[in-house]
């Protein structure tokens, strides 16, 4: 059975990609900061059918990340790291006169520095596998000027790239950075609870685009789930 890492997974788009990818017949080793919660995912994932390891901690962490990798070896290698736990740096979101400079580091460190570390970590099982892929998750906010959005799109900005480079550098394997698009999340809530959420769409909804990258591997590169949902919808109507 294929196996991915998924950061973030206890609830948001971790999760149901996780639930997805279990449905597909993955194995997963699940990572989150909040061990109940975690534990709570992995048993309902578990339940798909799926081997799940759930190694909670922070992806901060040098020494949790290195967990992350030697559950996925104990699974039998890795075909999949999935980026996806990130940090807003403020929340709510504060324009950039306001934002900390802690508050800058923090989303650097978790959404930037954390990321790469667990790519190098994973490197050596992702280039055995025959399909090893990397999808980083970005936002709308690394390429777009939204106001209070600046410290978070700069981090999501800086992972694009790191990406962009990882693809060249490593031929050999699919590094995928993946614009979400809206959703109805609880990091978009504390980003900005004002505004009302309840009309975005869920991340189970999202979800295919994802999987669209794995049945098709097209190149490496920075993809927008809307559009992947849109063309498979096209597909459909066929």
């Amino acid at each position: 059975m294929p196996v991915a890492i998924i950061t973030g997974a206890s609830k948001g788009l971790g999760r149901a990609l996780g639930a997805a990818l279990a449905e597909r017949g993955w194995d997963l080793v699940l990572d989150a900061r909040t061990a109940a919660v975690l534990d709570e995912a992995a048993r309902e994932l578990a339940g798909r059918g799926a081997r799940v390891e759930a190694v909670p901690g922070d992806v901060t962490d040098a020494g949790h990340r290195a967990d992350l990798v030697a559950a996925a070896r104990k699974l039998g290698g890795l075909d999949l790291l999935v980026n996806n736990a990130s940090a807003l740096g403020a929340e709510p979101l504060v324009r950039l006169e306001e934002l900390t400079l802690d508050g800058l580091r923090q989303a650097l460190e978790t959404n930037v520095v954390a990321a790469l570390g667990l790519i190098r970590e994973a490197l050596p099982l992702l280039r055995a596998s025959e399909t090893g892929a990397v999808v980083d998750v970005s936002s709308d906010a690394a390429v777009e000027a939204y106001e209070t959005w600046g410290g978070y799109g700069a981090s999501k900005a800086a992972l694009d790239h790191l990406s962009a480079v990882l693809a060249v550098e490593e031929p050999g394997i699919r590094v995928w950075a993946v614009d979400p698009g809206d959703m109805r999340t609880d990091l978009y809530e504390a980003a900005v609870p004002e505004d009302d959420a309840a009309g975005r769409p869920a991340p189970e909804t999202v979800a295919p685009a994802f999987l669209r990258l794995l049945d098709e591997r097209p190149a490496s590169g920075r993809y927008a789930a809307p559009s992947l949902l849109d063309a498979l919808s096209s597909l459909d109507a066929l």
